[in-house]
């Protein structure tokens, strides 16, 4: 018995750029930077006082005071990107099988914001211990997928992936592999990661990984450029609907696109700098496409990991050009972490959206900030600089690495009988 097809029916986003999927998409394609200075907390006296927050966010206005209480940042997004993306699919609750409708989610680092404040209260205090009952259950990374089970009473598989910024990527690939071995009908996947705080920008400080470019924060994330100097933190969400096919052709859903295949693999290399020969992104990429039954030729948009990084910028490019060859030059490639910047954990799931963005719109997001041609990459590779444009895409790959050498990468393709 073959694989079951797994397709996409619901979509939901949080981003810097966008608190919904349409804006998302809309300010992707043109183009809009998401970075400017921090408001979550006075970062006067630190070496990076900017990131890319999201805007205009207000809990209350989707939690009441009790429940906001007992959720850490991250997981309210992941919340509200759930309930976006179950409403766009338009799953009756009554009609399915519970038991066979899932949650699976990544997150990074997960309630980070929690942690902090509850050691701040203790320290600041008289030391005496205090801490509130929901610490633990608001910190911990896993509490997401738990809050979004419990909300729609899913009761087949739930758990969320932590491998750093590939967490997001990881739950995707879990969730199409138990939709196919019919483990399940329906899965609630993505990601989200909310660690734009004094411990989380002093951290990635620390080990110089993000951008110090205080003065031209608006354009600090920049990708591919000579002048790049780290990645821009960024927070979000998002949420997609895995359905089994016929599942979802028996209910008449909306189908966006299909998910045809996904890769892992490790670089096995070093604590946060990439393979240098780009071997863990290549090995990624042609587990993905072999997951897939594609060959190279077939994806036209790949939404590179790209976080702007002096290192990892090469390293993801020099594997592109060994699996691909000459299709390479074919192809559209783009970061969109230029606009958002880097989500994390979260990072996976909002760039899946926008490779899809490109399948349905015949647009390919651009990668914004480039200054300057970097030597040591290809000028005959398309980047995709400063603008959209226009192109068919019948298929696309995102790619998402993260810390400790995790890869993985995610082949979706218009949907056809």
């Amino acid at each position: 018995m073959g694989f079951k097809r797994v397709v996409i029916t619901g979509l939901g986003a949080i981003t810097p750029i966008g608190n919904n999927v349409e804006e998302y998409w809309g300010n992707l394609m043109n183009g809009v930077s998401g970075s400017d200075l921090i408001t979550h907390f006075d970062a006067s006296k630190f070496k990076t006082r900017f990131a890319c927050e999201v805007k205009n966010f207000d809990a209350s206005a989707h939690f009441d005071r009790k429940e906001a209480r007992k959720l850490d940042r991250f997981a309210q997004f992941a919340l509200v990107v759930a309930e976006q993306a179950m409403l766009d699919s338009k799953l009756d609750l009554e009609a399915i099988n519970h038991d066979k409708a899932g949650v699976i989610w990544g997150s990074g680092i997960g309630g980070i914001n929690t942690f902090l404040e509850e050691v701040r209260a203790y320290v600041k205090g008289d030391c005496t211990p205090r801490y509130s009952p929901f610490f633990i259950p608001k910190m911990i990374s896993d509490i997401a997928a738990g809050h979004i089970s419990m909300k729609y009473n899913f009761r087949g598989p739930n758990f969320t992936t932590v491998s750093a910024c590939a967490s997001s990527t990881n739950a995707m690939i879990d969730a199409l592999n138990y939709i196919r071995l019919g483990k399940a009908d329906i899965f609630i996947t993505g990601g989200s990661e909310a660690s734009i705080n004094e411990a989380g920008m002093g951290g990635f400080s620390s080990m110089q990984a993000i951008s110090t470019k205080n003065d031209e924060c608006k354009t600090a994330s920049r990708p591919f450029c000579k002048t790049r100097d780290g990645f821009v933190m960024g927070e979000g969400g998002a949420a997609l609907i895995f359905e089994e096919l016929e599942h979802a052709k028996k209910r008449g859903a909306k189908i966006y696109a299909e998910v045809v295949g996904g890769g892992m693999s490790a670089d096995a290399y070093h604590l946060t700098a990439p393979h240098p020969e780009g071997l863990g992104a290549m090995n990624v990429m042609k587990n993905a496409l072999e997951d897939a039954n594609m060959k190279p030729e077939e994806i036209d948009y790949i939404n590179v990991h790209g976080t702007a990084t002096p290192r990892g910028d090469v390293a993801e490019l020099l594997g592109i050009q060994e699996v691909f060859g000459d299709h390479a030059y074919d192809l559209n490639i783009s970061s969109t972490k230029s606009m958002t910047g880097h989500l994390l954990g979260a990072a996976g799931a909002i760039e899946i959206l926008a490779a899809l963005g490109a399948i349905q719109n015949g647009i390919i997001p651009p990668t914004i900030n480039h200054e300057e041609k970097d030597s040591d990459i290809d000028e005959k590779l398309n980047l995709t600089l400063h603008q959209a444009q226009k192109r068919e895409v019948n298929a696309a790959l995102s790619n998402t690495f993260g810390f400790g050498g995790h890869n993985a990468s995610v082949i979706i393709k218009k949907y056809s009988e």
